[in-house]
């Protein structure tokens, strides 16, 4: 097993995510590819003007993310703050309080995302009122459970019992 790549070096996979709802990034997975269990780190290369997800906020899974190269906005809960290379963000479990990272700058922002792994995991989307609860992740750390509603869409408890 190979515990250490250097990321400057590696031929690391690449997914792209493409929306035309203004998301767009290149995302490189770097945890699976050094054996990581517990712990997810990606580099995040998003482009100017786009973000790489929607705002949202996690109920079970911590992130971290430092800035590697560029600028750009930190959406965090009510606040937004300019970040740039160097500054290292922590986003706590808190289901409260949603983030988001959007390239504000002149360049491409490049930063590193790192996360726990824990499941099961719900995250809320304020700005569209999703909830999304995920479980049982697969080899490609796709999850084998994904679901993604809003509140009004819930189904009685005792429906179809």
């Amino acid at each position: 097993m190979k515990n250490i790549i250097n990321i400057d070096q590696a031929d690391l996979p690449t997914r792209v995510i493409d929306n035309p709802k203004g998301f767009e990034a290149k995302v490189n997975r770097l945890g699976p590819q050094i054996g990581a269990q517990q712990i997810g780190c990606s580099i995040v290369e998003v482009p100017i003007g786009k973000r790489a997800w929607p705002r949202h906020s996690h109920s079970v899974n911590e992130e971290m993310f430092l800035i590697l190269s560029g600028e750009g906005t930190l959406h965090y809960g009510n606040e937004n703050r300019v970040v740039h290379e160097g500054d290292l963000i922590s986003c706590p479990a808190n289901i409260e309080i949603a983030h988001q990272i959007e390239n504000t700058g002149s360049t491409p922002l490049k930063y590193l995302a790192f996360g726990t792994q824990q499941e099961p995991e719900i995250c809320h989307y304020p700005d569209s009122g999703k909830y999304g609860f995920y479980d049982n992740r697969n080899n490609d750390n796709s999850p084998e459970l994904f679901v993604l509603a809003r509140k009004e869409d819930s189904l009685d408890y005792y429906d179809d019992e």
